[in-house]
């Protein structure tokens, strides 16, 4: 039986690679794409990203994925996971590069992390932090609640759909760290550089 078809969207952003290289450490048949035709045929869609939020919605535009990937997401519903960037995408507004428009699938929004005693939190918010679950999900199957993931960001996820939120991470204030719509699903931090844990998420993706 052949793998299902994993479409790795390349919009000119982000460690494409390093996400692909775990993905297929993980037997999946992942491809990375722009292309309007792989990405509508793929069984399920990965939106990663390293980068300017402003600057990466309109790579998205300009390549014509937005009409695409609300095909996929919203009308043919497969699975599609977002990572860092891929997750803020996915939300309503950005603070990044001014009050920017995103794609507009889950009802929250990016805000830059703002600290008084910047000397004990650090913007970016970069390394190591404790996830927390705050429902079940088959994404989070054999992870330990109060696992640790690798993080790199300086802004956060505000939810107002309260449901969607799966995890919750603290550093300096309690915030959103992974979300999940239906078919939709979302995380702050990075699985691929997240060793045990970080692959077993991406396997649990795989398996959805």
């Amino acid at each position: 039986m052949t793998a299902e078809k994993i479409a790795i969207i390349d919009y000119g952003m982000g460690n494409l690679h390093s996400v692909k290289r775990k993905l297929d450490l993980n037997k999946a048949n992942s491809v990375i794409t722009s292309s309007h035709k792989e990405i509508l045929e793929a069984d399920k869609v990965v939106l990663v990203g390293v980068g300017h939020f402003k600057k990466a919605m309109t790579n998205l535009k300009e390549l014509n994925l937005v009409d695409v990937l609300n095909e996929v997401v919203l009308i043919k519903r497969k699975p599609i996971l977002g990572i860092c960037l891929g997750m803020a995408l996915m939300t309503k507004t950005s603070e990044e590069g001014g009050l920017v428009e995103g794609l507009g699938w889950v009802d929250a929004k990016f805000k830059r992390f703002q600290f008084s005693d910047t000397l004990r939190y650090k913007v970016p918010h970069t390394g190591w932090n404790e996830i927390n679950f705050v429902k079940e999900s088959e994404l989070m199957k054999d992870i330990p609640n109060e696992s640790e993931f690798y993080f790199v960001h300086s802004y956060y996820c505000e939810v107002e759909d309260t449901e969607c939120i799966l995890n919750e991470t603290e550093y300096g204030k309690v915030f959103t760290s992974a979300f999940e719509k239906d078919n939709i699903f979302g995380v702050q931090y990075h699985p691929e550089k997240s060793h045990d844990q970080g692959n077993q998420l991406l396997t649990n993706f795989i398996r959805i």
